[in-house]
């Protein structure tokens, strides 16, 4: 498993780096197919945020915490993305047969396009970031396994079914709902 640690903000201490890295090692113990972890440790005014990505095979893995201290920022992500890895493990016995191996491969690229600056005038909304990713067919069961999984509330997917490109979003009842094309 290849750990990296990025501060922003911030000078990383080597007892600090040492922590991160421990805490989240342990998570090994319950997916031990992570290939990759980005640790973002940052500092914003008053709060100490950690943030964690972990690659799992083709899932990806987010989560972020803040606090006023920045080693119990790191418990609370390591918390909350132990808590997810159990969520994940559950949803792939719970949907044993049905292919989850099948889930898209969220192989994000940030590619800055010569339009972007000239899309909208210099005192409106501007697009600051794209982003690209492959696109493999889901169902809007999996779709919400991987939404949850990122921590996003809403992820585009091309529906298994239909072939189509969906959006599924966590509306504020804490349902979901399903963005379909008509016609």
């Amino acid at each position: 498993m290849q750990i990296t640690i990025t501060a922003r903000n911030l000078e990383i201490t080597e007892p600090l780096k040492r922590y991160a890295e421990e805490k989240i090692a342990r998570l090994q113990k319950f997916v031990n197919q992570i290939t990759s972890v980005h640790i973002i440790l940052s500092v914003e005014k008053h709060r100490q945020i950690a943030e964690v990505t972990l690659h799992v095979r083709e899932h990806t893995i987010r989560g972020e915490e803040s606090s006023a201290d920045l080693y119990s920022a790191i418990d609370l992500v390591a918390d909350k993305i132990e808590r997810q890895i159990l969520r994940y493990k559950e949803k792939i016995v719970d949907h044993s047969g049905r292919g989850l191996g099948r889930s898209a491969e969220l192989a994000e690229s940030e590619e800055p396009t010569p339009a972007e600056s000239e899309s909208f005038p210099e005192d409106g909304p501007r697009i600051v970031r794209t982003k690209r990713f492959a696109m493999k067919p889901l169902s809007p069961d999996e779709a919400a396994v991987h939404m949850g999984l990122l921590g996003h509330t809403f992820f585009v997917f091309r529906n298994a079914q239909t072939q189509e490109v969906n959006v599924l979003y966590r509306r504020r009842d804490g349902d979901y709902g399903l963005i379909e094309p008509a016609g």
